[in-house]
């Protein structure tokens, strides 16, 4: 039921939370004709008009002549007290200032703006053919990419890197529309009808459980676990046509934006018409269009990023986080937040169903299930006649490999087999770039960012540096720049384009394409890739973790592992976790199809625990070890763990804070706490700010969130020295 917001009446006082830095609600006076709780509001602030929220009845306790008025209600939907309760709870949990929380729930341009017709550009369908230069043919490309949506002549001359007049040179043609519409329109309604699937025993098992859940329209958790090919996109979508039957709205979390072209394509099969689409590549035009749209109930199935947890549905009843194991959803700047542990909360605010899907679910998921808080649905084996892989490990300390080589004669020879076939194979690493580490041969010097305490890394199909900490990039040099000795800077380690260099001098025949985050300039240009290897134009394809994410290769068999222990080292809590997760989700891109796959992982340690672990078939065991593992240690799942994270220009000013916070740290040591640092980060300078970090740990059922809260209350931070606080920090560096 959907609820019906208490009144305002003009002049009635009325408390205001605005996207503004400040730590409190502000009194206005409701604006002629009122305003409902909820409501969004455009509100004067000192000489400037900012967006705010009416969140409650005014406080008082001012001069009435002082208290200004609101100046408008904005035209959109009102934010429901769902939504309302679900920012207070993330942000007393995240313990994130409400005014952050707000802006991340209204991260639309033009919210503000009044209602207008604009000048639109689109497909014309009708157009049969003319004149065709290449300009004009990659405008109408980026358009077909994004299937139904308009563009602005700005925003379609600047996704197509082509000038206004070509545009305006397609429209007299008349192969592109020019029309006047209203900024924001209802997308077409999706038909949970359209094309139902054949399902498998096992998979329609598996729906109906997910279907009666859907119905009691009741919050619930299930963890679908199936292995890789088993079909879980298709039971879950099965669910989300039921919640469409429903009458409520759906939301589908993808961990990368390069999944959800493929994904798209899938629902529109199923639902005969395209969900809303909510990430970072989609155009301003639209993402105003789909906030408004999902406030109205206009939209009711988005397929987004993990910011797309924070739009405003209105009747919001089942949330599918895909990949939940996936590190993506984890946001790490800014407000510090994990989309599959928000998921779960929007959820049971919300009264709606969450499935978290996964072949290698996260440890803290897996415990969850187990324990019984979650439901849990197994599909243990692949659709159709295709099976899992068979894995081995290959020993490189057996192998006899020239220092500038990493794949070994034994991969060499089975990957020539497979191109014999006509088969495709893929080999992985995860590194980015050419190589890890540029070195000078002269004096030992290693190349590295001049903001940073990280290594440059060599990117050398783009002839550049790069640090994947902030991102600088700089030209490749090759003088030294300690030594200034010229021609004696190296390469150290493999990349995924120093591995691609190899595959070309060891299958000179073979037609090979790279699978990096780094070599794709669009989502379209990465889309023709995919398909150009799905379509099989592919023999041998090298790629990055991009490639362990969902893609479905009917004619890949073979898949390679370099380094397969990179993982391991360190001190991260999570490192077995991940690498099992990793390798497995790999493998698991081999033998989709009828044709049998295999996956060798090359490994300097074929002895170690978590290497038999993948090689072998018992996934529970691996899993109850890791969970033995953490328990005795008292971290997540088995306790609670928070970063601290000091920022400042000078490392001093930061560990000044640090210190200070240790010697005041009694709400923390009431609740049994233990906390250990400060301490520089690992890496301690990003962007020109030294980083030191404070790490807490506590017992599970202790109140973390209020003794931290109470710990960092006193503290003010002063110029540019900054605090965040990390709760269930995934990365420690």
């Amino acid at each position: 039921m959907l609820e019906s917001p208490e009144f305002f009446h003009e002049s009635e006082l009325v408390s205001v939370l605005t996207t503004q830095p400040i730590d409190r609600v502000l009194d206005y006076k409701a604006p002629e004709g009122g305003c409902f709780l909820g409501a969004f509001v455009q509100v004067p602030l000192g000489p400037r008009k900012v967006l705010g929220v009416v969140w409650g009845a005014g406080q008082g306790g001012y001069d009435p002549a002082k208290i200004r008025s609101v100046n408008r209600v904005l035209d959109v939907a009102p934010m429901t007290r769902a939504m309302r309760e679900f920012l207070i709870r993330a942000g007393e949990y995240t313990l994130t200032p409400m005014s952050v929380m707000l802006r991340l729930a209204t991260r639309a341009p033009g919210l503000m703006d009044p209602p207008s017709m604009r000048r639109v550009y689109q497909l014309n369908d009708a157009f049969e053919g003319g004149k065709m230069t290449p300009v004009r043919a990659r405008v109408l490309g980026v358009m077909e990419d994004f299937a139904d949506a308009v563009f602005t002549l700005s925003e379609l001359a600047e996704l197509a890197e082509a000038s206004t007049s070509v545009i305006k040179g397609l429209v007299k043609l008349g192969a592109v529309l020019e029309v006047d519409r209203p900024r924001d329109t209802p997308f077409r309604p999706l038909d949970p009808d359209f094309a139902r699937k054949t399902l498998t025993d096992v998979q329609a098992d598996a729906a109906a459980q997910l279907i009666t859940r859907v119905q009691n329209g009741a919050y619930s958790t299930t963890l679908l676990r199936g292995v890789t090919g088993s079909g879980k996109t298709e039971v879950y979508l099965e669910a989300v046509a039921e919640t469409l039957r429903q009458g409520r709205q759906a939301l589908v979390l993808l961990p990368e934006i390069a999944l959800t072209s493929e994904f798209l394509t899938r629902v529109v099969e199923r639902f005969g018409a395209k969900p809303a689409e909510w990430h970072s590549g989609v155009t301003m035009t639209e993402r105003r269009r789909i906030w408004k749209m999902v406030g109205q109930g206009g939209a009711q199935l988005v397929i987004g990023a993990r910011s797309s947890l924070y739009l405003p549905f209105r009747d919001l009843g089942l949330i599918v986080v895909d990949e939940e194991h996936d590190t993506s959803y984890k946001q790490e700047d800014g407000a510090l937040y994990n989309a599959r542990d928000m998921s779960v909360l929007r959820a049971s605010i919300a009264k709606a169903s969450v499935i978290l899907a996964s072949a290698t679910p996260s440890l803290e998921t897996w415990v969850n299930a187990e324990s019984g808080k979650y439901h849990k649905i197994s599909m243990t084996d692949r659709f159709g006649p295709s099976v899992m892989p068979e894995m081995s490990a290959i020993d490189m300390r057996q192998e006899k490999l020239p220092s500038d080589r990493w794949v070994s004669s034994d991969l060499v020879a089975r990957i020539k087999a497979r191109m014999v076939k006509g088969e495709q194979s893929m080999l992985f690493i995860n590194r980015r770039g050419y190589a890890p580490i540029t070195l000078c041969r002269a004096c030992g010097h290693q190349i590295g960012c001049k903001t940073c305490d990280a290594r440059m890394v060599e990117h050398r199909f783009l002839n550049r540096l790069m640090c994947h900490q902030c991102g600088e990039t700089e030209p490749m040099p090759d003088i030294c720049d300690n030594c200034e000795v010229e021609g004696r800077l190296a390469p150290v380690g493999p990349g995924v384009e120093r591995l691609a260099e190899e595959a070309k001098a060891l299958f000179p025949e073979a037609n090979i394409a790279v699978l990096s985050s780094d070599l794709f300039s669009s989502a379209r240009a990465l889309k023709a890739a995919i398909g150009d290897i799905a379509n099989g134009g592919v023999d041998i394809i090298i790629g990055t973790q991009l490639v362990a994410k969902g893609h479905n290769f009917p004619n890949l068999t073979l898949v390679g592992v370099i380094d397969a222990d990179l993982g391991l080292q360190g001190s991260d809590l999570r490192a077995a976790e991940r690498t099992f997760q990793l390798m497995r989700q790999v493998a698991g891109r081999a033998g989709r199809s009828e044709k049998p796959g295999q996956a060798y992982l090359q490994t300097y340690q074929p002895e170690h625990p978590v290497i038999r672990a993948i090689l072998g078939v018992e996934e529970e065991a691996f899993w109850n070890a890791e969970a033995a593992e953490r328990q005795a240690a008292q971290v997540p799942p088995f306790g609670r763990l928070a970063a601290i994270i000091i920022s400042a220009p000078e490392a001093e000013r930061a560990f000044d804070l640090g210190n200070h916070l240790l010697r005041n740290a009694g709400p923390l040591h009431a609740i049994g706490a233990q906390i250990f640092g400060p301490a520089p980060a690992p890496i301690a300078r990003v962007r020109s700010r030294f980083r030191v970090r404070m790490l807490i740990k506590a017992e599970k059922t202790a109140p973390l969130q209020r003794a931290l809260a109470q710990w960092i209350a006193p503290v003010s931070l002063k110029g540019d020295l900054r605090l965040s606080v990390d709760i269930d920090p995934q990365s420690f560096l």
